[in-house]
């Protein structure tokens, strides 16, 4: 058993009959701070390479890009709603920009897979940038065409640009889950391989800003 669906199975038996957060529209940030949306497979690992960031108020977990709504955990991992797991998250620009942004999500992720990050297969871990207007789809494709051309490995770029639709946030129990759950998560994560790969892909400078 892989140790994401031993990890799902343990949440299910301790988390049975959690209800999902109810749906909310992707919303304009506040005043004096700004958004960004990546899918990066398992967000999870989102949330916690995100946080690290200074400049980062806040990430939360979510499902973005499906057309179902009020999408649940369980569906979205079937394939059933064409959602992928995504981190919204919340900054302030005057201490990072989106552009910087951007730049450390490559290094964060294996954007040589299709439908796949690491341990986990099917679109719902498939990576991708999802911009909320016409300047963070400028800085994203601006990004990902400097990547093509310095990219450390020969594997084409696959991960997708595409406009933001409803993001919802997931359920209460994935929210934070590496701060409330670090033993699992650390063995979800080692197991995964997904540090060793950034390694391969990224060498010095996997995981850094």
């Amino acid at each position: 058993m892989k140790p994401r669906e031993l990890l799902r199975g343990l949440a299910a038996c301790v988390l049975a009959g959690a209800a999902a957060l109810a749906s909310a529209q992707t919303k304009p940030a506040a005043p004096g701070t700004s958004k960004a949306i990546f899918a990066g497979g398992c967000f999870w690992c989102v949330e916690a390479d995100f946080d690290k960031i200074d400049g980062v108020l806040s990430t939360t977990s979510g499902y973005i890009g499906g057309k179902v709504a009020n999408p649940t955990y369980e569906d979205v991992a079937a394939k059933r709603t064409g959602h992928a797991e995504a981190v919204e998250i919340v900054f302030d620009p005057r201490k990072v920009t989106y552009e910087k942004l951007v730049d450390y999500f490559w290094r964060t992720i294996d954007p040589t897979t299709k439908d796949r990050q690491f341990c986990d297969s099917g679109s719902p871990y498939r990576t991708g940038i999802v911009v909320l207007d016409g300047e963070q789809l400028r800085i994203a494709q601006a990004s990902k065409a400097k990547l093509e051309k310095s990219k450390p490995f020969k594997e084409p770029v696959v991960t997708e640009i595409t406009m933001a639709t409803t993001f919802y946030p997931a359920e209460d129990y994935h929210q934070d889950y590496y701060k409330k759950n670090p033993l699992r998560y650390a063995y979800y994560r080692n197991g995964c391989g997904r540090d060793a790969r950034l390694k391969e892909l990224w060498g010095d400078h996997a995981g850094k800003l």
